[in-house]
């Protein structure tokens, strides 16, 4: 039996709560036969403390340099800094979410120490991967957390209730495009009693919708044509775009809560909410954008900011998985630990490029790029 050793590093990214491996996975892989390391207080910010690990079979290295030592596997949330790869051993493999568009002296400085690196954000959208799935697990948090933010914003209840004071008429919520944490989103809404509508250019996301007792809002440029690879939407014409925004327009006036979802894998999010439909909303609306990270699909979203225009709240939501650490560290874990058992073959870690998850994951390996 080849045993490897796997490291977990505690996360140095501001307000990161969330670690790559949960003891219940550590224990599997130890299971298994392999060494899992954990770096002192790596699970703490997700309420999982150092004794839970040494109960599964892991071993507490105190600091980083010690975790990272002899280490041939690396798991971790977010990619390293240029620090932190001067620790990870030459031809060791990192797996991380690298935010690939953004990563290029990094992964250049990995490349350097033959550091081969798998960026979870590129497991294939294939039946076979569905468990390796990150920007899926993490997208249902977000869609989940992205409407609790909005609903404890609002200055009216969502749901409709009949009270000794009178009644009162539910509040509006409005998805604007219907992935994972869009679909996740009208769920959560109509759970609270929302009356809710969805929109995406993908016609197959109409019947997923539907499928949540959500309305669908029409529009003349839903297609399956404008499905890409991955069942991702593909990038519009400016024709296809101008005919999206009149049907956004026409609809979001009347909502009290937005949520935007809409994502071009390695493309800037596509502007859906202009300035303009911002200031057609009721004051005391508001629009949460988890896009904000790639741009933001509303024009006047910033990073990490709340902005009010005319009394309608524009959220820049930043990493809300970060903020629900218990069950998205356990859903991330989840998806490492089905990585590592499908690079293991016999015992052995095998990283093959020709394995249809594994090369279009790897960006570096043997000190090359990939193409």
């Amino acid at each position: 039996m080849h045993t490897m050793r796997i490291c977990v590093v505690a996360e140095t990214a501001p307000r990161e709560r969330r670690v790559a491996l949960v003891p219940d996975s550590a224990a599997k892989l130890v299971k298994a036969g392999h060494e899992v390391v954990i770096q002192s207080g790596a699970g703490t910010a997700a309420y999982h403390d150092d004794a839970s690990y040494v109960a599964a079979g892991a071993t507490i290295a105190g600091d980083a340099g010690s975790a990272h030592a002899g280490a041939q596997v690396v798991c971790r949330v977010q990619r390293p800094d240029e620090a932190e790869v001067a620790l990870i051993p030459e031809g060791a493999t990192l797996i991380a979410m690298m935010a690939p568009a953004t990563a290029g002296p990094i992964v250049a400085s990995l490349m350097a120490r033959k550091v081969s690196v798998l960026a979870l954000e590129l497991v294939p959208r294939i039946t076979r991967a569905q468990s390796m799935d990150v920007l899926s697990s993490q997208a249902t948090v977000a869609g989940y957390k992205a409407v609790l933010i909005g609903a404890s914003m609002l200055p009216r209840f969502l749901p409709m209730l009949t009270t000794a004071a009178g009644s009162i008429t539910p509040a509006k919520a409005f998805v604007i495009g219907a992935g994972v944490a869009g679909l996740q989103a009208l769920a959560t809404a109509r759970r609270l009693g929302a009356v809710t509508s969805g929109f995406d250019v993908r016609a197959a996301a109409a019947e997923q919708v539907k499928s949540l007792g959500a309305m669908f809002v029409q529009s003349d440029v839903v297609s399956a044509a404008a499905e890409g690879t991955g069942g991702y939407a593909k990038a519009q014409s400016d024709d296809e775009a101008a005919r999206t925004l009149t049907t956004i327009a026409r609809h979001i006036k009347d909502q009290d809560l937005v949520i935007t979802t809409a994502a071009i894998p390695g493309r800037a999010a596509p502007r859906l909410i202009t300035a303009d439909m911002v200031h057609s909303m009721r004051p005391g609306s508001v629009i949460i954008d988890l896009a904000a990270e790639t741009g933001g699909n509303c024009e006047l979203t910033q990073l990490g900011e709340t902005v009010e225009v005319n009394g309608v709240m524009v959220v820049g939501a930043a990493n809300l998985p970060a903020t629900m650490p218990t069950h998205a560290s356990q859903m991330y874990s989840r998806n490492v630990l089905t990585l590592l058992q499908h690079l293991t073959k016999d015992g052995a870690f095998v990283v093959d490029l020709n394995d249809e998850i594994t090369g279009a994951m790897t960006l570096t390996h043997d000190g090359q790029v990939r193409p």
